[in-house]
């Protein structure tokens, strides 16, 4: 499995790039990632990435945009603004979680 370094900690990734052990993850590494997305990183968008952390570790898979707008009551179009061009993939590649399904 392919493997780089963030923030001087060695993680493993998938061939996008996206983490595949979650387990590695912790706040220090998601702002080090987002920094590399050019996202910085407020309180808000911590909210939105602690609901996904707690939405893939209760349902065992990345939730969608639309989940994420509907269950965390963050609307779609503030999580354009926080994680702008392409949220859903930003916030998994953030939050240390696989690509949502549907993703391309």
């Amino acid at each position: 499995m392919p493997t780089t370094t963030v923030g001087g900690r060695t993680v493993a990734i998938n061939d996008e790039g996206f983490m595949t052990d979650p387990s590695q993850w912790d706040e220090t590494l998601g702002a080090e990632l987002a920094r590399l997305i050019n996202v910085e990183m407020t309180e808000r968008h911590w909210q939105a990435i602690r609901f996904l952390r707690g939405d893939h570790a209760a349902r065992g898979e990345t939730p969608t945009l639309r989940r994420v707008a509907t269950e965390s009551g963050i609307p779609t179009k503030e999580l354009f603004e926080l994680f702008p061009g392409k949220p859903a993939k930003k916030m998994a590649y953030v939050a240390g979680l696989p690509k949502p399904k549907g993703c391309v």
